[in-house]
């Protein structure tokens, strides 16, 4: 009997150590690498093909480089969340005479790729341009704002300030590559021809495949059906082939990860239900926030379930706004001005400290280390709403986190 005693005794405190040491499943509200809902069984076989080529870490015998920045897409987003400042990328041109941007494309912008493989030299900085430092954003719920009409970007622009509030809000025109055909569910040729920019720190890129591309060559040094033609290090030579065949990835491949980043979930809400966060709400909504943070945004029409023609709260209005002095790194993307910077989304700020290595990094290129240090920084068309928040109390300041927090 007591042997009998002993032995369930032990057992007991085998379960309860084991428990303890092997690792909880997260909270499904707390994840982001998930796909979206209501995928149809070939849409969620296409998002896993996507997953494994986004994951996919490249080496010189597949393609990398031979001058670039990270082997992976999933190196920079690491579990689909935001980066930190060690892998910053920096990009770089400077004005013409003429006050038009030059993207110094025939010196090796407008990137910096730093390392490089075997054999081949990294780019250094050139001198005497301007450049800036931009941290990797998070993947998730793209999907949801490469599939807002044009239209509705427009009706949210203000360029002139006609309503008197203080904030403009403008939109990048952006060329589209020649291998670019933007859908016209959600893009609209403008009157000069050229498209609204959705994505980037500046909106420089229409869609989600052109912001693929952009990254497979810029940031991996990585040839696609799209682009076939490596980055050049012309400080040191004028040629950027390396001894892999191009194009070394095919447009299979690319248009996998696009779907793979079109069908990741939005980030959850957490802690809806507490006080603090509904008087939070108020309170950013009060104060002008959501003047550019937008609360909801609605979907166009899509062949995705849950993308088709849905409202969702990514709290940004897909427009650039001057940022003041405090965020103008002499540095622009398209026609727009060096401080003038696109309305990130907030979704997914709660969660972001997990990907950036428990750490927060905020702002474009991470220097702010907390949300009042990034309030902080907010001048221009935000400096309102930025002296509103000064002049809180440090009770509703708090109750401000705590809904920042909740995202």
């Amino acid at each position: 009997m007591k042997r009998s005693i002993w032995i369930l005794a032990l057992t007991t405190c085998v379960i309860v150590s084991c428990s303890k040491l092997l690792p909880q499943e997260p909270e499904a509200n707390t994840v982001l690498a998930e796909p979206i809902a209501d995928l149809t069984g070939s849409q969620m076989k296409k998002h896993i093909l996507g997953d494994e080529d986004f994951a996919h870490i490249f080496s010189a015998a597949d393609g990398l480089g031979p001058i670039f920045v990270q082997s992976s897409c999933e190196n920079c987003h690491i579990a689909d969340g935001k980066g930190n400042p060690m892998n910053n990328l920096t990009r770089f041109g400077k004005y013409n005479t003429d006050s038009t941007w030059n993207s110094l494309t025939e010196i090796g912008g407008p990137q910096l790729q730093h390392r490089s493989i075997q054999g081949y030299d990294p780019e250094k900085l050139p001198a005497g341009v301007q450049h800036s430092q931009f941290l990797a954003p998070n993947v998730t719920g793209l999907g949801y704002l490469a599939a807002v009409p044009d239209q509705t970007i427009m009706d949210l622009a203000d360029p002139t300030d006609a309503d008197g509030d203080g904030i403009s809000g403008v939109y990048n025109e952006i060329e589209a590559p020649e291998w670019l055909t933007p859908d016209p569910r959600y893009h609209q040729a403008l009157p000069n021809g050229k498209f609204i920019g959705r994505f980037g720190r500046k909106a420089a890129a229409i869609d989600l495949l052109m912001q693929t591309v952009g990254a497979y060559k810029q940031d991996m040094g990585v040839t696609s059906d799209f682009d076939t033609e490596d980055p050049i290090n012309y400080a040191t030579s004028q040629f950027g082939g390396d001894e892999t065949v191009d194009p070394e990835v095919s447009a299979t491949t690319v248009r996998n990860v696009v779907f793979y980043l079109q069908t990741l979930k939005q980030p959850d809400r957490r802690n809806l239900d507490n006080p603090n966060v509904v008087e939070g709400e108020n309170i950013f909504k009060a104060i002008g926030c959501e003047n550019c943070h937008r609360a909801e945004l609605t979907t166009g029409p899509s062949e995705i379930i849950s993308l088709n023609q849905v409202s969702f709260s990514a709290y940004t209005d897909m427009l650039l706004h001057d940022m003041g002095p405090e965020l103008d790194d002499n540095y622009t993307e398209g026609i727009v001005k060096t401080s003038e910077w696109r309305t990130m989304p907030l979704w997914g700020l709660g969660l972001q400290e997990d990907s950036q290595g428990g750490a927060m990094f905020l702002l474009h290129d991470g220097r702010a280390t907390s949300f009042e240090s990034a309030i902080e920084f907010h001048g221009g068309e935000a400096a309102k709403s930025r002296e509103n928040f000064r002049n809180l109390t440090a009770t509703d300041k708090a109750k401000l986190i705590d809904f920042l927090s909740s995202l």
